[in-house]
């Protein structure tokens, strides 16, 4: 097994996260290196594309998040080995990175009036996206693929989190629940996943 040091900001969820639940879920060792804000400035050139997270593989630097998930994955048996299935888990994690890179592009605004601005015009694209995911996932069953957790499913989950946080100011808590519920569903089937709920436990152990 290689040796691993995953990189990301020093909080639950965001595009990090995924990796982090795939890696412990699968019991592979890996250094969690979880960056504070004030830390990013001095760090950010020296990631390969000015962004994190990023995973060290023998001293070999990955960066983006979905390469990220897809060599997790196969390291931890959360991606397909059929190539139309693993097709399925990719289109599902570009689909979910297009609708994260959204919301990121309001995060640095400070003028309340701009942001609620900002805030408010993504509801129409979220709820594109929400519904479009929705209708793949109705389609294919329990997961978005293989008919399995995989990598895609965790990303959806965080993403869905991170949705429902009420951290989003002028984005409701509710809005996936509201369009999109096979992906509400499938959030709560990841969250019930033992090997998640165990994650989430261990994570919270730790925090204490």
């Amino acid at each position: 097994m290689p040796t691993l040091k995953l990189t990301y900001f020093d909080f639950h969820g965001g595009r990090g996260e995924p990796a982090r639940i795939a890696l412990s879920i699968a019991g592979i060792e890996f250094e969690d290196v979880r960056v504070r804000f004030p830390e990013w400035a001095a760090l950010k050139p020296l990631t390969p594309f000015g962004s994190i997270p990023t995973l060290e593989v023998d001293g070999e630097v990955l960066a983006h998040s979905n390469t990220i998930n897809r060599y997790v994955g196969r390291l931890t048996g959360l991606y397909p080995e059929d190539a139309l299935q693993a097709a399925f888990c990719d289109e599902a994690m570009d689909a979910i990175e297009e609708a994260t890179a959204l919301v990121s592009a309001t995060m640095g605004i400070r003028d309340p009036i701009a942001l609620k601005a900002a805030r408010e015009a993504l509801l129409e694209p979220l709820t594109r996206a929400l519904r479009n995911i929705d209708r793949r996932l109705a389609a294919r069953g329990d997961f978005l693929a293989d008919g399995r957790l995989t990598v895609a499913d965790l990303k959806a989950f965080v993403w869905l989190g991170d949705l429902a946080s009420g951290r989003l100011d002028h984005i409701p808590a509710n809005l996936c629940e509201e369009v999109a519920p096979h992906l509400h569903a499938l959030k709560g089937r990841v969250a019930d996943d033992p090997r998640v709920r165990g994650y989430h436990a261990r994570v919270r152990g730790a925090a204490t």
